[in-house]
């Protein structure tokens, strides 16, 4: 048995009045389209994924490129059952297809293995996904042959329900199961002479069934699930979902998250035990945090990398860049791209570093800029340092080795070296490289004029 997924993701989504495509429209850190591949792509293999994309196509393929997934063109969007169609050749090798939305993100491998299961064990030609939400108003019904039968006799749409048909409590989630051959038999079957003069394949219910073909149904188990979003609000309710599950996983693989509804957790985020994790902390993209780590309030870490024993302060950002265990970060320190902070390493406050390398216990602790600079073992960084790296044209390195100390208020002229336990005296402007063991002094020679300060208050009071 050959299995393939298509995942509707052509619609404009003009209800959540966003120029973007619905399916870019991100939540937990990803495009929704991305969480649905990821569910699939447990099911089956990429190249078995078939993603149909229309509006903003070459956007949507670009946001999950690196899914190496299969693209179908439905150049006009003419509705869910046109978007079917297209897929007919792309899908001409599998026996079975899964169809699922791309802009419900919260559904769950598990679901959908569940799905794939039942439709095949029923030997159906469609299976329908359900749900039974509290709410079900807005969602089209599945009108079984039976309450306590499999079989599905029609769908119907909100707006064409009967006031009992309005009492049913399971509503159709868009997701599907079918047998590919009768799919496509019957497909031409499908009639746009609605208000939208669209191709719906909710109708393929009815007309399988019409057809003698058997059309069952299997409920989810958590409405969450199957839910979409129409509008901006009900989006962020699902990212709301997704953050706090991220959260609870974290919590049951012992990290303490305090308030964890303000916490803002991506979903590829991991953390190890014993961390803690301060109220409005933002941990995103691929970060990962080791054990026994504080991060506290207001940081903010984006693709980082940390090791165990980490404190970072408050109010910090680090972005795709290497912490090595020990090391103290912050409290408002800026760790910009391509940096590594080596074991046991302090950054202070209001430190920025970009592409830089500080090695095992060096100190940067307070107001520097430290740009591609390579800073040794045990290197003491003082207040007020900064590295020129930039001549208006090309960025030039810094190498500071082991065990240097740098006063504070110095201005680093790159490109330089200073050599190994050397001494730069503060307030210097080095613009040469420095030897091993030296002491570089870089500024003018300090002029005291005995009482002058108070020879000019004498002069100011006579002249009042």
């Amino acid at each position: 048995m050959r299995l393939g997924i298509l995942i509707m993701a052509a619609g404009k989504g003009t209800r959540l009045k966003s120029k973007r495509a619905k399916v870019l429209h991100e939540i937990g850190g990803r495009p929704l389209l991305s969480h649905v591949i990821a569910a699939a792509a447990q099911i089956v293999t990429p190249q078995d994924i078939h993603v149909v994309v229309g509006h903003q196509a070459a956007q949507v393929e670009a946001a999950v490129s690196n899914t190496h997934v299969q693209f179908v063109q439905q150049t006009e969007q003419r509705g869910t059952g046109h978007a079917i169609q297209c897929a007919e050749a792309a899908t001409r090798d599998y026996e079975h297809l899964l169809v699922l939305s791309g802009d419900v993100p919260l559904l769950r491998p598990e679901t959908i293995a569940r799905l794939r299961d039942f439709h095949l064990s029923e030997r159906a030609a469609m299976t329908i996904l359900t749900a039974a939400p509290a709410d079900p108003t807005g969602y089209g019904r599945v009108v079984r042959r039976s309450p306590k039968s499999p079989e599905v006799s029609v769908i119907v749409e909100q707006k064409a329900l009967t006031p009992a048909q309005q009492q049913e409590p399971e509503i159709n989630s868009g997701i599907y199961a079918f047998r590919r051959d009768t799919l496509y038999q019957h497909i031409g079957s499908l009639h746009d002479d609605n208000a939208h003069h669209e191709l719906y394949l909710t109708d393929m219910a009815g007309i399988l069934s019409a057809a003698g073909e058997r059309v069952v149904a299997i409920e989810a188990s958590d409405p969450i699930e199957v839910l979409g979003a129409n509008t901006i609000a009900e989006m962020m309710d699902l990212d709301r979902e997704m953050r706090l599950t991220a959260a609870r996983r974290l919590m049951s693989q012992g990290v303490t998250i305090f308030r964890p509804d303000t916490v803002i957790i991506d979903v590829n985020v991991e953390v190890g035990p014993d961390t803690i994790i301060e109220p409005f902390v933002q941990l995103l993209g691929e970060t990962k945090v080791g054990s026994d780590c504080r991060i506290r309030s207001g940081s903010v870490l984006e693709s980082a990398t940390l090791g165990d024993g980490i404190i970072v302060r408050n109010s910090c950002v680090i972005s795709e860049s290497k912490i090595e265990k020990g090391a103290r970060i912050g409290p408002f320190a800026h760790i910009r791209p391509g940096s590594h902070i080596g074991e046991s390493a302090h950054v202070g406050n209001f430190v920025e570093t970009k592409k830089a390398r500080l090695g095992t216990g060096a100190k940067a602790n307070h107001l520097a800029y430290l740009g591609d600079a390579e800073i040794g073992n045990g290197t003491n960084i003082g207040a007020g340092t900064i590295t020129c790296n930039y001549d208006g044209v090309h960025k030039h390195p810094t190498i500071i080795q082991d065990g240097v100390f740098i006063g504070s208020n110095s201005t680093l002229v790159a490109p330089l070296v200073i050599g190994e336990g050397a001494y730069v005296a503060a307030g210097s402007c080095i613009t040469e490289n420095v030897p091993a063991d030296a002491l570089a002094l870089g500024r003018s020679r300090q002029t005291t004029k005995p009482h002058w300060a108070k020879n000019r208050r004498g002069r100011d009071k006579g002249q009042s």
